[in-house]
């Protein structure tokens, strides 16, 4: 992890870009997909007046985190529980973290943690996706992961059917293809009974801040970085222009024309493209590809995109071929999260806030970290932890946020909440809530009815 230990600079403010809500909601009153949903229009013209924030930046630790490794550690435990990491005091009273975690310790003060998180399937596809979705497939069949077409949409093609996102996309993942596990990808990722119109805008930013786009292999050799060189960019748009006069853009799906439009849009280009950050910026994020996939994050919602996903990584597994490190810590829980993924976390997670807080996004940027379900308390016959989907965490920062709380607890040996749950489908009502997709707006759209907001949190 190169430069990861750099000092985060000083950042000089900007304004974050976006279409204005009553303009927007004045368009929406007139389209035909918003206009068959009766009220739909009218609510969001009243929520754009109460939101807290412009935008959701969700951080996706795919894998399954250990809360007993990181934010809620067990120091009264036995060691078969415990296990050998140290706790280390954060800002707030009586509350302590992994030793792991000693820069967000000292951020505490400016976040919020839940610590009684609950899902309702232990396998890593269905269990991600109900904690994208806030529920589970309506065919029954979450062991064997459903099927698209049966979850509700994710809360991000909520956020971007109900928010204006102007030329750029309103919901964009970031990472090199659909976020699972070997067997293949999460069904809650996107549009679900919605069709795939609703799923997200797919890119990929490498370790050195390389942006790619999947669905640009339809024009051959056409990349952000050719188009982000403006001597070349104006030569590129002509060439793509004629390529597409010899095409059919009309039988492209939804995604493939949003990626033609965000490529003749140069306005558009300049979010991707993140040499026009400083080299201290950008070292100060490091060199891996979830760090700088968090500054083209914070790129792209100060551009005015509604729901962005940054991923830290596509598989969920840690030691197959096709692994790029996530959190399903099965065989080397301690070591994997010492050596590798806490002190990533720490650090990047850290530079983020500071970002956001330096440059004034963060109240207008609802940031959440969220995973699908924790490990096992209790360390199993390898001296590791497996799947636990009855207790884990999420962290929340800005766009309304009340800092420096701590919501619900876990029990004496973290197995299960001591106090209320606090559901996949509360997590998506707050997030969306915070942005002025409200209780109204959802009974209109018909998702997460009956889930209500985490209101401890605000």
């Amino acid at each position: 992890m190169r430069n990861l230990a750099m000092n985060v600079g000083s950042f000089r403010a900007r304004s974050c870009q976006g279409v204005d809500r009553r303009t927007f909601v004045r368009a929406a009153m007139a389209a035909p997909f918003v206009g068959t949903l009766p009220g739909l229009a009218d609510a969001l013209a009243r929520a754009a007046e109460r939101s807290h924030a412009k935008s959701i930046l969700l951080l996706w630790l795919g894998g399954g985190v250990s809360h007993l490794d990181t934010f809620d550690p067990k120091p009264k435990a036995t060691a078969d529980y415990r296990g050998p990491l140290a706790s280390i005091e954060t800002k707030i009273p009586g509350v302590r973290f992994s030793e792991l975690l000693p820069r967000m310790a000292k951020r505490s003060d400016r976040f919020s943690l839940v610590r009684s998180n609950v899902n309702f399937n232990g396998g890593h596809r269905p269990a991600g996706s109900i904690a994208l979705t806030g529920s589970v497939a309506s065919d029954g069949g979450e062991d064997a992961g459903g099927a698209p077409g049966n979850y509700p949409p994710n809360f991000g093609s909520i956020a971007a059917r109900a928010l204006p996102a102007g030329q750029l996309p309103g919901f964009i993942s970031l990472a090199r293809g659909p976020v699972g596990d070997g067997v293949g990808p999460i069904f809650g990722y996107g549009g679900g009974t919605w069709g795939k119109a609703h799923d997200p805008f797919r890119m990929n930013c490498d370790e050195h801040g390389a942006v790619s786009i999947p669905d640009l292999e339809l024009l051959e050799g056409l990349t952000p970085a050719r188009l982000a060189d403006r001597e070349l960019l104006q030569s590129e748009i002509t060439r793509v222009r004629r390529q597409s006069e010899r095409r059919d853009i009309g039988n492209w799906d939804a995604l493939s024309q949003q990626a033609f439009t965000l490529l003749t849009s140069g306005r558009s280009l300049e979010a991707l493209d993140l040499s026009q950050e400083s080299q201290a910026t950008r070292e100060a994020y490091g060199q891996t590809s979830f760090g700088q996939s968090c500054l083209l994050g914070r790129r792209l919602v100060e551009a005015g995109v509604p729901y962005v996903q940054v991923n830290w990584s596509q598989y969920v597994e840690v030691f197959y071929p096709f692994s790029d490190y996530g959190w399903d810590t099965h065989a080397d829980n301690f070591g994997l999260l010492a050596q590798w993924h806490c002190p990533l976390l720490d650090w990047v997670y850290s530079t983020l806030l500071d970002d956001l807080q330096d440059r004034g996004l963060l109240e207008s940027t609802l940031l959440v970290a969220l995973t699908e379900f924790g490990r096992t308390p209790r360390i199993n016959s390898i001296g590791s932890r497996d799947h636990w989907h009855h207790c884990y965490f999420s962290i929340w920062a800005g766009g309304g946020i009340q800092p420096g709380r701590v919501v619900g607890e876990s029990d004496p040996r973290g197995e299960h909440p001591a106090t209320e749950p606090i559901t996949p489908g509360m997590v998506g009502a707050t997030m969306l809530e915070q942005v002025g997709v409200t209780s109204q707006v959802r009974a209109e759209l018909k998702v997460l009815e009956g889930s209500r907001v985490i209101h401890e949190l605000l």
